[in-house]
């Protein structure tokens, strides 16, 4: 990390954001790693456990999401786990490295009453074990991120998807700017932002990129910044994508890296169908982080002893304490 870093920009056009895609690899690698070092330590790579705490039955029409209550995906509804039941899989995931515990629920929005009040339980508990807790619970109010907030809440997640442009071609039960409020209902609490998207849905290169900008564009950037790849799920109106070219992921990660300079950059669904040397350009394309486990809530994930072999065989290492990297804003 310098010293001497740029200063993070929030005005970046599509056609700037073009031109960084468009440029031969070995540029636009060099480019990425060279602001990627600026900001942070090359060699870590911070490890994250997420957990659905609620599965299935949501109404949402997102088309890739087998949760999703439209489809006939095999995925049976679940009520929301005991709390005791999720600080044992925080624990578990504390005892193999995890610093950051994320817990999913699949749902349109909270709703207040006894199942939010678990989750505020749960959050205290995950901050008292030590780690950082993050939640995805879908849409929220300014008043519910404020009661996440005061229960030690340190990230919120919720995704953009795709560009402005192709998402109604993606979901049609939330509009854009009802994501977008989220977002900014989480900042305002004073919790930090995870927001990112997935890429392999049929969208254009430029749909991606749009998206990038819209992230780019917040003030300050989401802290955190995960680039999924569609994992095509049976039943689903997705199902019969093929996986994205590893190298798309590369270059998407590196023009996130760029222009979102000081957030972790999450390398998260996807993972499975790519190969060591992938995951390894993606690392040197920007991406800092990595979701451990079996499972991305329903989604198949590389194993932990896999992961361990994967950061042993590149001479990385995780990254043991979150507060040490440098995310946002310099």
């Amino acid at each position: 990390m310098t010293e001497n870093r740029p200063s993070p920009r929030y005005d970046w056009t599509l056609a700037e954001a073009r031109k960084l895609y468009d440029q031969p690899v070995p540029e636009l690698l060099f480019q990425s790693q060279t602001v990627h070092r600026d900001f942070h330590d090359p060699c870590e790579v911070q490890v994250c456990s997420l957990l659905s705490i609620k599965t299935g039955g949501c109404a949402e029409d997102c088309a890739y999401c087998p949760q999703s209550a439209h489809y006939e995906t095999g995925v049976e509804r679940e009520p929301l786990l005991p709390g005791q039941d999720v600080l044992s899989a925080a624990k578990e995931a504390r005892g193999g490295g995890g610093t950051r515990f994320c817990m999913g629920a699949a749902w349109r929005e909270v709703s207040d009453g006894e199942d939010f009040d678990n989750i505020l339980e749960m959050v205290a508990g995950v901050r008292e074990l030590g780690m950082e807790a993050c939640c995805t619970l879908g849409m929220i109010s300014a008043e519910q991120a404020g009661r996440l907030a005061a229960a030690g809440l340190r990230a919120y997640n919720h995704n953009l998807d795709t560009g402005p442009g192709y998402y109604d071609e993606i979901i049609t039960t939330r509009t854009y700017q009802e994501r977008l409020d989220t977002i900014r209902h989480v900042r305002d609490a004073g919790i930090t932002v995870c927001c990112g998207g997935i890429i392999g849905m049929g969208e254009s290169i430029a749909d991606r990129l749009e998206m990038l900008c819209v992230l780019a564009g917040l003030d300050p950037h989401p802290e955190s910044v995960p680039i999924n790849a569609l994992m095509a799920m049976e039943g689903t109106p997705l199902e019969s994508r093929e996986p994205i070219d590893t190298m798309e992921m590369v270059r998407t990660i590196a023009c996130a890296r760029i222009m979102m300079p000081g957030s972790m950059v999450r390398l998260s669904a996807g993972r499975v169908n790519m190969s060591t040397e992938g995951q390894a350009l993606c690392f040197l394309a920007g991406a800092n982080s990595i979701f451990a486990g079996e499972k991305l809530l329903t989604a198949s994930n590389p194993s932990e002893n896999e992961d361990e072999k994967l950061l042993a065989s590149l001479g990385m290492r995780r990254l043991r304490d979150p507060a040490a990297s440098v995310v946002g804003e310099p």
